[in-house]
Formats: structure tokens, C-alpha cells, sequence
């Protein structure tokens, strides 16, 4: 299955959840009021996510005279992908990481820490820009907006379910009503947790789709396979000073890493599959 398509399969899930929802909630009615929530909720923060993340880690615009080398990289890989130039701006960070933000690609910017310029061959920086421009080109930002708009749809609708099941008016025969106050408990309890689970799995077929197009953007997939190797090695022994869990799903190597249970709640995929991947691609070429 392809990265777009299972994309589109989690967010017709978060929407069935939504509809489930609401129906027993309050039928229709339920539905446009928890999307109305959600959308005022998630509107600012996909408007402005730039500058607001930007200046959460510090970063400082990087002009041409102060990076000729990396300035040069991201115009070719803009160019080769088809999109303008992204802003180029440094993080004050020695963990090696890197992220794209803004809100479409006219307003594309790639954000690198200090740690991975002075960590990464020129080679490797370069698949690791790939990967972030990947990001840009492939609207990514778009479609996490969307799916933490479904998100916070559920979670709007479990609260409201979670009060009328309590106080008793999901108790009667009414238009979508009768789940009972049992099941509305469950459900309110249940469902955020599957769609944060379902928010996490579109972050990770993102990422899976951002190396394919970084590996064919660079056109060398092992030198983006070997960043990964080192920005997971070096990012275990040096944190984030000013990591924040809730921007992880952004970096190009998640700051937080777990395994077993904890992969259901990673917002990257393993990256000993990424790295394998990538290998398979280059056998391929």
C-alpha cells in the first residue's frame, strides 16, 4: 500500500469515527458543532504554525552571504521539485535535527539545528534537505492540519458525549441518541485514543513518503539512509534543550524513541525501516 492511499484510508477513519460520534451524540447537529469547534481551534495554529514554532526553538533566518553552500542545495532541490525556494533558518541547537513548516509551499521554510551542519557530510545534508523540501512539496503541513482537525473533532464530541452521558441526555430515543450511558462512557474514553493512535499512523506514512521523495529529489537514497544512521545515534545521547513534545512529529528523527507498544504512539516509523527502505531504493536504481 502506498503512503498516499493508507493517508487517505486513516482519514476516512478519523471521519467514520466522527460520524459515529456524533450520530450517537446528537445526529447531524453533533457532527457540525464538534467540526465548527475544531476548525476555530486548529485554524490559527495551521495559519501561523511557522512563526509559531520558529520562535519557540529560536531559529534565525539564514541569508545567502551567511550559508552560500546550503542556500545553494535547497535552490536545486526546490527547483528540481517543482516549488519555490524555501526560507533557510538555523536552530541554536547541538542535536543534530531538521524540520519543515509553513503552510503551503509559497510559504515553505526548512529549519536545521546547528548540531547537523556540523555533523553530516555535504552529501547527507543534502538527502536530509531532500527530505524536508519532500515535506514542502508534498503539502504535509495541509494534511496534519486536517487530521488535527478530526482530532480535536473527537475529542470535542467524546467531552460533549462524556457530560450528556453523565447527566443523562444520552440516555433517551432521540435523534441519534440511545447509546446508553455505558456506551457513551466508552466511547468518549475510547475514541480519542483511536484517533491519536490514527493521527500518528498519517504521521508516519508522511515520513515514509517525504524519504521516497528525498531519495529521488538528492537521486542518492544511501546518503540519506546513512543521515538517518547518525541523526538517531547522536539524538539519544543529545536532547533538545528546548524539545517540546507536542512539535516531535515535525523533526526529520523524532526526539523521543520507544519500542513494543510505544511504536502505536510514535509519530515516525522505525528507522531501521526507513534506512532499509532506502537501501532497497538504491538497489532498485
Amino acid at each position: 500500500m502506498t503512503s498516499q492511499l493508507k493517508t487517505m484510508l486513516l482519514l476516512a477513519l478519523l471521519s467514520g469515527i466522527i460520524i459515529v460520534m456524533g450520530g450517537a451524540l446528537g445526529g447531524r447537529t453533533g457532527i457540525i458543532i464538534a467540526l465548527g469547534l475544531a476548525l476555530l481551534m486548529n485554524v490559527g495554529s495551521y495559519w501561523y504554525s511557522d512563526k509559531i514554532v520558529l520562535s519557540m526553538y529560536q531559529a534565525q533566518e539564514l541569508s545567502p552571504s551567511d550559508a552560500p553552500a546550503l542556500h545553494a542545495m535547497v535552490e536545486d532541490l526546490a527547483a528540481t521539485a517543482g516549488i519555490p525556494k524555501p526560507r533557510i533558518c538555523v536552530i541554536p541547537e547541538d542535536a543534530p535535527n531538521a524540520f519543515a513548516t509553513g503552510r503551503d509551499p509559497e510559504h515553505g521554510v526548512v529549519a536545521v539545528t546547528q548540531g547537523i551542519m556540523r555533523l553530516l557530510s555535504p552529501e547527507e545534508l543534502k538527502g536530509v534537505l531532500a527530505h524536508e523540501i519532500g515535506h514542502i512539496a508534498n503539502r504535509d503541513i495541509l494534511i496534519q492540519t486536517v487530521a488535527g482537525v478530526m482530532g480535536s473533532a473527537i475529542v470535542s464530541i467524546a467531552n460533549m458525549m462524556q457530560f450528556a452521558a453523565i447527566f443523562g441526555g444520552n440516555r433517551s430515543e432521540g435523534e441519534g441518541g440511545g447509546s446508553g450511558f455505558l456506551g457513551g462512557i466508552l466511547m468518549a474514553l475510547l475514541a480519542p485514543i483511536a484517533a491519536g493512535i490514527i493521527q500518528m499512523a498519517i504521521s508516519r506514512s508522511r515520513e515514509y513518503l517525504a524519504d521516497d521523495t528525498g531519495a529521488r529529489l538528492c537521486g542518492q537514497p544511501l546518503a540519506l539512509a546513512g543521515a538517518l544512521g547518525k541523526l538517531q545515534s547522536w539524538s539519544r545521547q543529545i536532547p533538545m534543550r528546548r524539545g517540546n513534545a507536542t512539535t516531535a512529529e515535525m523533526f526529520i528523527v523524532a526526539p523521543l524513541f520507544g519500542g513494543g507498544m510505544a511504536n502505536l504512539f510514535s509519530t515516525h516509523p522505525p528507522i531501521e525501516e526507513r534506512i532499509a527502505r532506502l537501501q532497497q531504493m538504491a538497489r532498485a536504481r
